[in-house]
């Protein structure tokens, strides 16, 4: 089966994406796969797969390689003597801006290109930690109490200390501190604004409960990941969050029981449907004294969370088999030539 897959964007998150298509490449072998950069200045380039490497792309490499540019229902290269269209399924693998944010996801749709990935409506709400609470708020899903702070406010926190101040629309980890005393604050304040100019303030629980669990939905039945209680840490900061996206070992089944198992299908079918339709996404939950809590979601996980799947591949082909159709619009221009009729003309 043809898959291309789409990495790199202009983000903070673009090693990321490169560390992520690499992964994947691996853990995709049975695929018939191609691969489509694209670079921080938003040019396509086609990688030839045996230069998936993370050199090619810290060298520059891969501006030598064959450009493509998005056309009706594929990429095109074109040549001296013509031009080769790709017209396959794509897997948008770019984190951050870019792949998360919902750009990718407008233009594939406004070719006509099919893909795996949130489309534009469930990316505008996922990347974005303010919406994302609101969201989860709205379909009776649980998450920590928050506030906003914009880089021109006053720099004021009513959250008790200790607290994590995270970037609104970044994730990896990138921009993210633990705040115990007012001493702290400034600095925190200075690093997150440095990748944003609102960042969400949550209060920081030392040793909370952590599980994550992936999915998605084919064919009106959801399939779930295993859940995983990642490793333990304060908080999994960016080198932890970037290891984590080049994983491709199977991990251990959390112990948890069935009826917290139950609680966090439950939110994330609630999470998931209908907005998420086409993309295998992964949400991070707390469990605190007995109840679940909207951590985040990943719209677009990081190795698209492979490691927690008995059969990724199959998952991936199962998901390639029931991407949402988008509806197609006959012009008829009935209208027009009505007018156009009744003025004589």
């Amino acid at each position: 089966m043809k898959l291309a897959i789409l990495f790199g964007g202009a983000s903070f998150e673009h090693e990321i994406s490169i560390v992520s298509a690499i992964t994947v490449k691996e853990k995709l072998g049975a695929f018939d796969l191609s691969f489509i950069f694209c670079d921080q200045d938003h040019t396509f380039y086609r990688i030839d797969p045996s230069k998936m490497k993370a050199v090619t792309f810290s060298r520059g490499e891969h501006r030598k390689m064959p450009r493509l540019h998005m056309t009706n229902g594929g990429f095109e290269e074109k040549g001296l003597f013509g031009s080769k269209k790709y017209e396959m399924p794509v897997l948008n693998l770019i984190h951050g801006g870019d792949g998360e944010d919902g750009t990718i996801a407008a233009m594939l749709d406004f070719f006509g290109i099919p893909f795996i990935g949130p489309r534009k409506e469930a990316s505008m709400l996922s990347f974005d930690k303010h919406y994302t609470k609101w969201f989860a708020e709205s379909l009776g899903v649980k998450t920590l109490p928050y506030e906003i702070l914009r880089k021109d406010d006053k720099r004021s926190v009513s959250t008790p200390y200790p607290f994590i101040i995270k970037p609104a629309r970044l994730g990896s980890s990138i921009g993210v501190s633990v705040v115990r005393e007012a001493s702290e604050l400034d600095y925190a304040l200075d690093v997150a604004f440095e990748f944003d100019e609102v960042v969400l303030v949550e209060p920081f629980i030392a040793g909370v409960k952590e599980y994550n669990l992936a999915g998605f939905s084919a064919r009106g039945e959801i399939t779930y990941s295993i859940v995983e209680e990642p490793q333990k840490a304060e908080f999994l900061d960016f080198e932890k969050k970037y290891l984590d996206f080049s994983r491709s070992g199977k991990v251990e089944h959390a112990e948890v029981g069935d009826a917290l198992v139950a609680q966090l299908r439950e939110s994330f079918a609630k999470i998931y449907l209908p907005l998420f339709q086409g993309a295998l996404i992964r949400c991070d939950f707390f469990e605190i004294e007995g109840e679940v809590y909207l951590n985040e979601i990943n719209p677009i996980p990081g190795s698209m969370a492979n490691y927690l799947f008995d059969d990724f591949g199959g998952s991936i082909q199962k998901l390639l088999g029931a991407l949402p159709d988008k509806r197609s619009i006959r012009v008829q221009y009935d209208y027009i030539h009505s007018i156009s009729q009744a003025k004589g003309k």
